[in-house]
């Protein structure tokens, strides 16, 4: 394993939090100081964002870090849940598409953008959860986003879980000023946001946010909880099931299938990017007459090129496969694995967090205790998400484990071995540093820290 010695103070700590609003006059010049936090922790391998893979995204990869740096092993990192990527009928379909369509559909769905293929998926769609209209957008954030800013007006409400996707938040805060944050899965809490709105404006509405399932914590509300909220305060219910639909349930219909609540949701987002192979995502709505405002009055979907040709057949195919017997068995596959990963890491002394699902949270604690055990994973072979503060509480840094159908046990007793001895020999380095860190009387800023590098 490569050995970083005297790793400097600030490559251990801060977060991406202290430079999303730098202060200056110039625009350009201000964000200098994000770059030398950034590229500080990138000299001394410590910066775990921006790989590349240079082979697909399978159980096992070879990928660089934006560094260049090489990185192969087994892979945990890769939302590829029902391992339909690199599946050869999905790889077909894209075959055939490029054959009947060519790459590009050349223009928005609001004008000649739209395919066969895209206006079948619509249907497949809508077929699968129960007759709803549906909207395609071109990635999953923009259908979120989209979901909010095009049904949500100024003088309505936004009342959402406090750890709601970004592209939720950003929605909420591009359609209106009055967002209401809960407390997460606090049904008690929604309930008091919306007594207080409804003491207060009777006249316009209200849409309660949630997710399915939360990805951060593989965690899920209590749907039918909301619902009977939303029907006592005279409130709209969204759900985004970007991270369970079609991988979670008999059907596939995720936690919305498990909680026998798929009419519940007066909304419903998804994203192709987890389970079906692909990129983009889409809104289902009860009412045509819905879905058409959505068509020119959310942004995303209006003014941007629609999915392409090759996107609409993979992930129709992928639709195929998630409702057929072989879905099913992916699924249980899937399941099998996450629920072995789940009892082999508790029983080596590994915390995991949350309920079962394709995302195994495993926590470390300290960011500058993950960084190095991230570090030292991808040396020792194996590939997992670092995930810290501020997509989670401060000093609730974790490993983000995403499984696939596909992988083996042996890849898991595998995952688990590199786990325990990077975090374990992170320890040990982490407790020199703090000890170090303890005794120092002063540490250099992170100018001196570049420019030494810079000289040397």
């Amino acid at each position: 394993m490569t050995k970083i010695n005297k790793i400097p103070d600030e490559a251990l700590t801060g977060s991406l939090r202290e430079y999303k609003l730098p202060e200056g006059q110039h625009l350009i010049e201000r964000v200098k100081d994000f770059y030398g936090w950034q590229n500080l922790r990138r000299e001394h391998n410590l910066w775990p964002y921006a790989k590349s893979t240079s082979s697909a995204p399978r159980t096992h990869t070879t990928a660089l870090t934006d560094a260049g740096q090489k990185l192969a092993g087994v892979n945990f990192a890769s939302q590829d849940y029902l391992s339909l990527a690199s599946h050869p009928a999905i790889k077909e379909a894209a075959t055939k598409a490029i054959v009947d369509y060519g790459v590009h559909s050349a223009g928005s769905a609001a004008l000649l953008g739209n395919t066969k293929g895209s206006l079948s998926l619509e249907a497949e769609i809508s077929d699968f959860l129960d007759g709803r209209a549906t909207v395609l957008y071109p990635t999953g954030w923009s259908a979120g986003f989209a979901a909010v800013q095009g049904i949500v007006r100024p003088d309505d409400h936004v009342v959402m879980d406090v750890l709601a996707h970004s592209c939720l938040q950003e929605g909420a805060r591009a359609a209106t000023q009055n967002i209401h944050f809960h407390g997460h899965l606090n049904l008690r809490a929604v309930e008091r946001r919306l007594q207080r709105i409804r003491a207060n404006d009777a006249q316009n509405g209200i849409l309660v946010i949630t997710e399915s399932l939360f990805s951060m914590h593989s965690d899920t509300p209590d749907i039918g909880g909301l619902r009977a909220l939303c029907d006592q305060y005279d409130a709209q219910l969204l759900v985004d099931c970007a991270h369970d639909f079609g991988s979670i349930g008999d059907a596939g219909l995720g936690h919305l299938g498990l909680q026998n609540m798929v009419d519940a949701a007066d909304v419903v987002i998804g994203s192709f990017s987890k389970t079906f192979a692909s990129n983009g995502g889409f809104i289902s709505v009860k009412t045509h007459e819905t879905a058409e405002y959505l068509k020119y009055y959310s942004a995303t979907q209006t003014f941007s090129n629609a999915l392409s040709p090759i996107q609409a057949a993979v992930v129709h195919e992928a639709f195929r496969i998630v409702r057929s017997d072989e879905g099913k068995k992916r699924r249980l596959a899937l399941m099998e694995n996450v629920l072995y990963m789940r009892h082999e890491m508790d029983n080596a002394g590994l915390e995991t967090l949350g309920d079962p699902s394709a995302i195994i949270p495993v926590r470390v604690g300290a960011e500058g205790l993950a960084r190095i055990a991230s570090r030292n994973l991808s040396d020792l072979g194996a590939i997992a998400n670092l995930v810290e503060y501020p997509a989670v509480p401060q000093g609730g840094a974790r490993f983000r484990v995403q499984v696939m159908s596909d992988h083996s046990k042996e890849d898991i007793d595998n995952l688990i071995v590199l786990m325990l001895e990077a975090m374990k020999s992170a320890e040990l380095e982490y407790r020199t540093y703090r000890e170090d860190e303890t005794s120092s009387i002063h540490r250099p800023t992170i100018a001196q820290v570049a420019d030494t590098t810079r000289a040397a």
